[in-house]
């Protein structure tokens, strides 16, 4: 007995360091949507300086999403849903390394900037958006969350965004799902999207209408943190 759980004791730092070094590689489970699912949009904000920090985040090295092949999958039947009713998906972000969410972190120590704050959070402050909107980890890590919304086709051709009453990163209360100030239309169309995404297995984040977990995600712990290239 005494030798047993002499080897327990060195058998679990190096469990713990295997967990620690596993998180800078992408695991053969995460694949690349868009060889899944060519027809949605991808617009993936964080690859670019189209985003909130007003750069390119860490991590971001290339234009991809991400996520587990059962979730990505799931995707796959919502973005066939949606083609039924004329829509597609647009999506702006899936699995995110730790160091981006450590990047968001960041951002939210330094000072204030009137034009961001303007287009992002006119109506909280910095320190009000840590929690309910940028948290320390992140969900997006583990590979099973995205963020998307639904397009339509205009008369040229191109996929729009469909409105939904407030723009993917608004952090303000407006962007609640819920939220009473939005109208019957807006309503409508987040509806759309939390139905077609819940059908297919997909959790909605009631703070932000456009986020989505895979429900089948399971109890892993591991935040990853490999740059998307």
């Amino acid at each position: 007995m005494k030798h047993s759980f002499l080897a327990l004791l060195v058998l679990i730092p190096l469990l713990a360091c295997q967990d620690s070094m596993n998180i800078y590689k992408n695991p053969d489970s995460i694949i690349d949507v868009k060889q899944l699912i060519p027809d949605a949009v991808f617009d993936l904000r964080y690859a670019s300086s189209n985003n909130f920090t007003g750069k390119q985040v860490s991590g971001y090295e290339a234009a991809k999403c991400l996520l587990d092949h059962e979730a990505a999958h799931a995707l796959q039947k919502v973005q066939q849903n949606a083609k039924v009713k004329g829509l597609r998906l647009i999506i702006f972000d899936c699995y995110r390394p730790q160091r981006a969410v450590s990047d968001f972190m960041n951002w939210l120590g330094q000072p204030e900037q009137l034009q961001v704050k303007d287009r992002y959070h006119p109506h909280l402050s910095k320190p009000e958006l840590l929690g309910p909107y940028i948290a320390k980890k992140s969900g997006h890590s583990k590979g099973f969350t995205l963020d998307t919304t639904l397009a339509k086709q205009n008369a040229n051709g191109e996929y729009r965004e469909i409105d939904m009453g407030s723009s993917f990163d608004l952090f303000d209360p407006i962007s609640n799902t819920d939220d009473p100030s939005i109208s019957l239309s807006h309503r409508k169309n987040r509806y759309l999207l939390k139905d077609l995404m819940e059908g297919e297995g997909f959790i909605a984040y009631d703070m932000e209408w456009w986020h989505f977990t895979y429900s089948q995600s399971g109890e892993s712990e591991l935040y990853y943190d490999f740059v998307i290239r």
